[in-house]
């Protein structure tokens, strides 16, 4: 089984990237996965991890934006 941490942690840069380049930013979950090229459980465990460091927060209308 091949690890998806080496994936997910170069994602995780590109995303924390971008959205300190545009602190406006707001994605949803499939934009986000448009925007950065990557397949679904990718981007679900870039999500995660970015949720649980509280660099992004997921609103009521589902999309995600900087925390804080």
């Amino acid at each position: 089984m091949v690890s998806l941490e080496p994936r997910v942690d170069r994602f995780i840069e590109l995303v924390q990237t971008e959205y300190r380049e545009m602190p406006g930013l707001q994605l949803t979950k499939s934009q986000m996965q448009r925007f950065l090229g990557i397949d679904v459980l990718t981007c679900d465990a870039v999500i995660d991890r970015l949720e649980q460091q509280r660099f992004l927060r997921r609103t009521r209308k589902d999309v995600y934006v900087l925390h804080g």
